[in-house]
């Protein structure tokens, strides 16, 4: 449906940094086309001020001023041809969208498992036959069926568990589903708030 003098901000030009607004874009627009050197220093000068008042929470900071000329090099593509009071040169910095980070494991062959879960498998099919390997399995069995209760993959039952990582270390890991279901991980608890309790602890000991 069109509407005449109507328009939706889906069907705007992206705003380059909307804490500002659209007014303000549209200012420093007008400023970036206009004649002369003096007009456009003028209304840069303005526009800023304008800035300043918009955010005026950030006065307290250091280089509150500089940021200001920065944003307004920003939002005019750094094409507003003015005298600049500060260098703005780092401003192109600020701008650039920062590369995307690259995932540690590219292909994790059990998405719910997770990239750690795999190296735990890794480093159980090298160790030795020991306490420290059966401390290790144990612990990875019991995130691995937290895991799976996450994701809703029927977790409550330890054959699932048991299946696994015996298929993920290569068959070296063999664990039995009723000792898993026995036994008791130390995990750390959540420490109690100190309260009422801890001082009525000390004056039973005084007395």
């Amino acid at each position: 449906m069109n509407i005449k003098g109507l328009d939706y901000n889906t069907e705007r030009e992206k705003l380059i940094l909307p804490e500002y607004g659209r007014e303000v874009q549209q200012m420093v627009d007008i400023a970036v086309n206009l004649p002369t050197k003096e007009e456009r220093q003028r209304c840069a000068e303005t526009i800023v001020r304008v800035m300043e008042r918009m955010l005026p929470q950030n006065r307290n900071n250091a280089d509150y001023k500089c940021k200001l000329w920065d944003h307004l090099a920003i939002i005019s593509d750094f094409k507003l041809d003015i005298d600049y009071p500060y260098d703005v040169s780092k401003a192109k910095e600020i701008s650039e969208k920062p590369k995307p980070l690259a995932y540690p494991m590219t292909k994790i062959k059990v998405r719910h498992y997770g990239h750690l879960l795999f190296e735990s498998f890794e480093l159980l099919k090298k160790m030795e036959p020991g306490k420290e390997r059966d401390e290790l399995a144990r612990l990875t069995a019991e995130q691995m069926k937290h895991n799976l209760g996450q994701w809703s993959h029927g977790a409550n039952n330890y054959d699932k568990v048991v299946d696994d990582i015996a298929r993920f270390t290569d068959g070296i890991i063999q664990l039995d589903p009723r000792e898993l279901q026995n036994a008791r991980f130390n995990l750390p608890q959540p420490q109690q708030k100190s309260g009422g309790g801890s001082k009525g602890k000390r004056r039973r000991q005084n007395h």
